[in-house]
């Protein structure tokens, strides 16, 4: 009596790592091009809305829309408001999500595959996974990155970034029942690099002149044209690096720097106790954690990267 072979499950585990997420994009479009098509997905931050988007059918107009951004357009992201616990707009992130990710009403258990996104409980620190339930919810909990976007309230519980405590959760997707899985981490070369961008050099401030009866309405106008400014100058250093070694780190250098360290310390330790088949690793350190006007080349090397794997991913496969 023959007994048929059953297929094993593949998982798909896309990692944390801002802007270096566009090379998800690349990495599930080629992988479906072979005919690699997972039936788990998993992510992390923006690993959790790629996979999100790919899920809801949006993934060719997510492209579409970064593919045609510039950095004008990323920075109207950004609202410097001393009310708000982050700099991104939400408004317009809602409108983002719910235009190319998913709508306000789509839940994860509805979605034609097994879906995970993974957040950190802030406090407790605990992993926090969303297997059902309202999939912009949790796309919004798992991408919560603190500085950036607000915590987000749920279940009683306020959830930030789930990169914090697994950036590439590939135990999330063995839990979901994958034999194989192929992982995604953004971040295995970004220690130690720079992007050697500066920013622009701007006019310093206005001088606000001395009042008098005529100059309320003046001085009120110069201090809103000097705030607009000081808000282009810190847009500007979203995307500066520090360019000489003298360089005293600048407020938003070092914070990204230090969430680097972190995310490449907890993702060595977590795939080494929760190794995948295939570990992608592209090669994105050029392009600095905020620039995601930078799509094509993230796409590009996710594309590149996942050709040059692709005889081990057929391999590890098959042996499963």
């Amino acid at each position: 009596m023959s007994h048929s072979r059953t297929s094993p499950k593949l998982g798909l585990v896309l990692g944390s790592g801002a802007s270096r997420g566009w090379s998800h994009i690349g990495i599930i479009k080629a992988l479906v091009k072979e005919g690699i098509v997972p039936d788990i997905v998993c992510g992390t931050s923006v690993g959790a809305m790629i996979g999100a988007s790919y899920l809801t059918g949006n993934l060719e107009n997510l492209e579409h829309w970064v593919l045609g951004s510039s950095k004008t357009d990323v920075l109207r992201f950004f609202n410097i408001k001393l009310s708000q616990s982050g700099f991104v707009d939400n408004d317009r992130m809602n409108w983002f999500l719910h235009k190319y990710v998913s709508g306000p009403n789509t839940l994860i258990e509805d979605l034609p595959k097994r879906f995970a996104t993974v957040a950190t409980n802030l406090d407790n620190g605990r992993e926090v996974w969303f297997q059902k339930g309202g999939l912009t919810e949790a796309v919004r909990a798992s991408m919560a990155l603190p500085g950036l976007f607000p915590a987000v309230r749920s279940e009683h519980r306020w959830l930030v970034d789930g990169g914090l405590v697994n950036p590439v959760p590939v135990s999330t997707c063995r839990a979901l029942g994958a034999d194989v899985v192929i992982a995604v981490n953004l971040n295995s070369d970004i220690i130690g690099k720079r992007n050697h961008k500066k920013p622009e050099k701007k006019a310093g401030p206005e001088p606000v002149p001395n009042g008098d009866k005529d100059n309320g309405t003046r001085e009120i106008k110069t201090v809103l044209r000097n705030l607009k400014q000081s808000t282009v100058d810190y847009s500007n250093s979203l995307f500066a690096d520090n360019d000489k070694e003298n360089d005293i780190p600048g407020l938003f250098y070092a914070v990204t720097k230090s969430i680097n360290i972190a995310q490449d310390r907890i993702t060595r330790s977590r795939l080494a106790g929760d190794p995948a088949e295939i570990v992608l690793s592209p090669k994105l350190a050029r392009i600095g954690m905020l620039e995601f006007h930078r799509a094509q080349e993230a796409i590009s090397e996710g594309e590149r990267c996942v050709t040059a794997a692709m005889t081990d991913i057929h391999r590890a496969i098959a042996d499963a």
